[in-house]
């Protein structure tokens, strides 16, 4: 489970209207994207007004949920977006439920580098002389733009994701300066976007 930046609810805007969706994610204007978390990891067989119901049921004991958005296309399968009337809510429902057990698997599962052990399980990447722009590798099959544009836009200077055609595992994040850049690495590095996929991130090569 994740926060949402304001790009990404822009940049879902296109997949979303394929469902008459949008108004519904956007009427309420004192809704800030960080009142809604993004759900990935689950199982993508359940139907989708059933997965609704669920997701309603389990996350609505932390608050008064908005509005449950999920799409059944082939891009967004197995995830889902919360949104909360409060910021506690969203705040208590993340950390309550990271992991939670969901129709078989562990709901949600993006976890920052920082837990014990990690540094054990991730060796150091080489790396270059500090630039603008990240290079990514080790990234599991499901990454897509929009999962890479939530976590990276959360940093300032964040101008684009690239990814690259016919490979999954890899992409580039583009910054306003090396600085910014650095930062948002430091940050992320070995964040683990599956259970078996932790992210390195180094510069990219000039």
């Amino acid at each position: 489970l994740i926060r949402l930046p304001a790009s990404a609810l822009r940049f879902l805007r296109d997949e979303v209207d394929l469902f008459g969706c949008w108004n519904s994610l956007t009427q309420n204007m004192d809704i800030r994207p960080n009142h809604t978390i993004y759900i990935n990891n689950m199982n993508d067989k359940i139907k989708k007004e059933e997965l609704k119901r669920s997701l309603y049921a389990l996350f609505s004991q932390f608050g008064h949920v908005v509005d449950i958005v999920a799409l059944k296309t082939m891009k967004m399968r197995g995830q889902a977006f919360v949104i909360f009337k409060e910021l506690g809510s969203s705040t208590n429902a993340l950390r309550q439920l990271q992991g939670f057990p969901f129709y078989g698997k562990p709901m949600g599962t993006p976890n920052s580098a920082n837990t014990q052990g990690n540094a054990t399980q991730n060796p150091q990447v080489p790396d270059y002389p500090p630039n603008y722009i990240l290079f990514l590798n080790n990234l599991p099959e499901e990454t897509n733009e929009m999962m890479l544009s939530m976590l990276f836009n959360q940093f300032p200077g964040f101008k684009e994701v690239r990814l690259v055609p016919g490979r999954h595992d890899i992409a580039f994040v583009e910054f306003e300066n090396d600085g910014q850049a650095g930062a948002a690495r430091d940050a992320l590095q070995g964040f683990k976007i599956t259970p078996s996929h932790a992210m390195k991130i180094t510069y990219a090569k000039k």
